[in-house]
């Protein structure tokens, strides 16, 4: 009989176990970032190159804006950002987190506005990705069309 009312406390203390996980996971959903609402009308564009460019190795890449303040990420004014150059991306950086800074997300955080990239020989796609101080997404995203060059 003693087995009873430590099987019940047992049970009692897994079930404890169990909601203090999945409220543990909820938390954490609960902490992505949001984003910030887009300003209207805010856009970002390539104005070099072109899309369908045939290029050297070295690609000097120059970046617009229309609606929106270029600032440095250090700067956390709302309606305001910075470039993020993706090469070779297959899909956007999910909402809600920070745009990732590697190989194929470059950061522009001091405000830049333009750079030159090495890209291997190749067809090579080019996005602007525009984010605020914290390197996130605007909402709606902020991104250019996807312009295709060519490396020689």
């Amino acid at each position: 009989m003693r087995s009873m009312p430590l099987i019940s406390a047992a049970l009692v203390l897994a079930s404890g176990f169990a909601c203090a996980a999945q409220d543990a996971a909820t938390s954490a959903s609960a902490t992505a970032l949001s984003n910030e609402k887009a300003p209207p009308h805010a856009s970002v564009f390539f104005v070099a190159p072109k899309d369908g460019a045939n290029v050297g190795q070295d690609v000097q890449v120059k970046f617009g804006v229309k609606g929106i303040d270029v600032v440095p990420a250090t700067d956390a004014k709302p309606g305001t950002g910075h470039h993020h150059l993706l090469i070779d991306g297959k899909e956007l950086p999910p909402l809600g987190a920070p745009i990732p800074n590697d190989a194929t997300h470059k950061h522009y955080g001091k405000g830049q506005t333009e750079d030159t990239v090495h890209l291997e020989p190749g067809t090579h796609t080019l996005q602007l990705d525009f984010g605020d101080a914290r390197h996130v997404q605007f909402d709606p995203p902020i991104v250019s069309p996807k312009i295709t060059v060519h490396v020689k």
